[in-house]
């Protein structure tokens, strides 16, 4: 199984195991920083080197060898669930994605039609009711989490237990679980904790 969602930086000074919509762009890039003096040029999930990620085939063995025998500092950031739903919901279904598209294709038409959700028209910045579409998507999430229709549960909703527990079911261990509501004091006592180039 490895270690899916897990990004470690190339000095192998710490590792993350990321939960989506719990700061992980800022965590990446804190990480790809403490590198190499500079942050990513763009979206750090584009980022194809400069940071070990699960995604990337060269980066299993070694992010393998550490997390299984607990060679560096390893942490994860979790989130209110409300705030991350809603965050969510913004982001994913209101929100252009950074491809100049809506988030996974055909999704928003489907929750417009079959939920009466509105996001904004098409380039997304029309005025429409927000409270009213969120209670409508929150019927759509619940659907997805509790049936499991008409989807399964997208990774930026789905439980964040999920997330952070395959990292541990499969041999890892956590030396400390952040709150994305107190990041600064968190991401400070990771960098504490941890010796960077």
């Amino acid at each position: 199984m490895g270690f899916p969602g897990t990004w470690m930086t190339e000095s192998e000074s710490v590792v993350y195991r990321v939960v989506p919509k719990c700061a992980c762009s800022t965590i990446g890039q804190i990480m790809f920083y403490s590198d190499h003096g500079k942050f990513f040029d763009g979206d750090i999930h584009d980022a194809k080197s400069g940071l070990h990620k699960w995604a990337l085939d060269e980066s299993q063995g070694p992010i393998e060898r550490n997390v299984e025998n607990h060679r560096s500092y390893a942490f994860t950031c979790v989130r209110n669930p409300y705030t991350r739903v809603l965050s969510s919901f913004f982001d994913k279904i209101c929100g252009i994605q950074r491809n100049g598209k809506r988030y996974r294709g055909n999704l928003v038409p489907l929750l417009m039609q079959k939920y009466g959700i509105e996001v904004g028209g098409a380039d997304g910045k029309q005025e429409f009711d927000q409270i009213a579409s969120f209670r409508r998507f929150l019927l759509f999430a619940r659907d997805t989490v509790r049936w499991r229709r008409p989807m399964d549960p997208d990774i930026h909703w789905s439980a964040q237990s999920g997330h952070v527990s395959t990292f541990v079911v499969n041999g890892g261990t956590y030396d400390k679980i952040i709150w994305t509501e107190k990041f600064n004091d968190g991401m400070q006592d990771v960098l504490d904790a941890i010796e960077t180039p």
